[in-house]
């Protein structure tokens, strides 16, 4: 099996630690050296200006299912030209009444080329194979919606 890790570092940068003021910011280290800027969401003091950890769940979710969707697009031998997502995550509660990632919406637009050019149920059995199979997706409790664009 395959591991991945990253690198996180978060340091006091104000006087007190006081939970209405200590400062959210710290640094995502990634494989192959990049440094992510991140923070909490503004709606809990973080910087707006600064990837949070929503968000980042977010991206590694549409990331996830995009690759998943363009490997079996490719073994089918069809060519995507383009892949587009607009996701949306919302907060909620859980059964226990804890804060979670409760839904997530994938909203992708695929734009085929060449000669083969797959009609809208197609597609929708793709995005379904590639919701199967994404390893983010597996491995989350959050409702996901699909809601491929055409």
């Amino acid at each position: 099996m395959s591991s991945y890790s990253i690198g996180l570092i978060w340091q006091r940068a104000t006087p007190d630690f006081d939970v209405k003021t200590f400062n959210r910011d710290h640094v995502w280290h990634l494989a192959g050296g990049q440094a992510v800027q991140g923070s909490a969401a503004p709606e809990y003091a973080g910087d707006a200006n600064m990837s949070n950890p929503e968000e980042a769940l977010l991206a590694a979710l549409s990331s996830c299912h995009m690759l998943t969707f363009l490997s079996i697009a490719a073994l089918k031998r069809l060519v995507v030209d383009r892949y587009e997502d607009d996701p949306v995550a919302e907060l909620g509660k859980n059964e226990n009444g804890k804060m979670m990632v409760a839904r997530m919406v994938l909203r992708p637009k695929v734009t085929f080329g060449s000669a083969t050019i797959p009609d809208a149920n197609a597609v929708r059995e793709l995005h379904r194979k590639a919701k199967e199979n994404c390893f983010i997706g597996n491995s989350l409790l959050s409702q996901l919606v699909l809601e491929p664009r055409f």
